[in-house]
């Protein structure tokens, strides 16, 4: 299997973040990369390959241009006005409500405003090398993703950062582009066909569903922690199922604390009956592996075994498979836990 990796991700480089109250080093940080970088060079299962560039274009057709526009200067921008610092978060943040019954609130001048007006939370921090990995992260989805319209069975792509907590105009848990949405956005654009994003992160990927709730193009299904206590706690409920043309293409299956292997497995193939009946030309699969049983912000326990029949489970759908990473935060085992995964999709 073809592995899409660049040392740009290691641009990305936060040193703290703000997180259950505490000032606290990152969850989200370049040792993830690098534990899977290297258990999967090591593996002749896989050959490594480059991301090519594929430039802003694909992303500003998901995300609002303002957004890309203010992650590409931010940070320096803040040196001047408050810096120096290493690590950007922001200090307000924008709620409609703080405008209710007036007119509709409009971008801040401040740097310091508007990074309360793009971002949604504290964990989330930009520095110097930020805008540079995300869009090295944007150019590994769409690189294994070529890679599977060019004729390869499957894909995987070391995205870092990730990507699916990214919404049409906000970033946010530790996402600022949303690699597998822009990922399958191109797809369906250039192909006129239908693709399914399978989610498998242990946290619900808000902003994947918030992109394509109500398009009949790109169906959503996502296996994740019950939102009344897991991560983003406002949505990922079972009744949000899509609205006009999307209505009935979103799929949420939140689980139960300690969530095993059969469980889990048993909900995936909830998930591929729905794949199925949708009749999706590819999948794209935002591959979390922080629903393992040691995760430290998670609380499932699914097994390195159960992650491997997941993949053989995806692996039987028998389609076109684009897979991109997102979160896995015990990082002693997370190389194995993707090794095993994609060993199971047919690596």
């Amino acid at each position: 299997m073809k592995v899409v990796y660049t040392p740009l991700h290691l641009q990305h480089d936060p040193q703290t973040g703000i997180e259950q109250s505490r000032l606290m080093s990152p969850w989200e940080h370049v040792g993830r990369g690098e534990a899977i970088h290297a258990t999967l060079r090591d593996d002749t299962r896989f050959q490594l390959v480059a991301p090519t560039e594929w430039g802003t274009s694909p992303i500003a057709a998901v995300h609002d241009p303002g957004l890309l526009r203010f992650l590409s200067t931010a940070w320096a921008e803040y040196q001047v006005a408050a810096g120096p610092t290493a690590d950007v978060v922001p200090d307000v943040f924008y709620r409609p409500a703080l405008r209710h019954g007036m007119t509709e609130g409009r971008e801040p001048v401040s740097v310091n405003g508007r990074l309360g007006w793009w971002c949604f939370e504290t964990t989330t921090p930009l520095t110097n090398g930020t805008y540079t990995a995300a869009l090295a992260a944007v150019d590994t989805a769409l690189s294994a993703t070529q890679l599977v319209l060019g004729g390869e069975r499957s894909a995987y792509g070391l995205c870092r950062p990730p990507g699916h907590h990214a919404t049409t105009t906000l970033y946010g848990g530790y996402c600022y582009f949303n690699n597998a949405a822009i990922a399958a956005n191109h797809v369906a654009a250039t192909t006129g066909t239908k693709v399914t994003v399978l989610d498998v992160d242990y946290h619900h990927g808000n902003g994947t569903q918030e992109i394509f709730y109500s398009r009949d193009d790109v169906q959503y299904v996502s296996l994740h922690g019950d939102p009344t206590n897991a991560y983003p706690y406002t949505v990922g409920y079972a009744d949000e199922t899509g609205a006009g043309r999307g209505a009935g293409l979103n799929l949420n299956l939140p689980l139960p604390a300690r969530t095993d292997d059969d469980a889990y497995v048993a909900a995936l193939e909830r998930a591929c009956e729905a794949i199925g009946a949708f009749g999706p030309s590819l999948v794209i699969v935002s591959l979390g592996l922080d629903t393992f049983i040691t995760d430290p912000i998670c609380d499932l326990s699914v097994t390195a075994d159960g992650f491997e029949r997941c993949g053989a489970l995806v692996n039987a759908l028998d389609l076109p498979t684009v897979v991109l990473q997102e979160g896995g935060y015990d990082v002693a085992a997370l190389g194995d836990n993707v090794r095993r995964w994609l060993v199971g999709l047919g690596a």
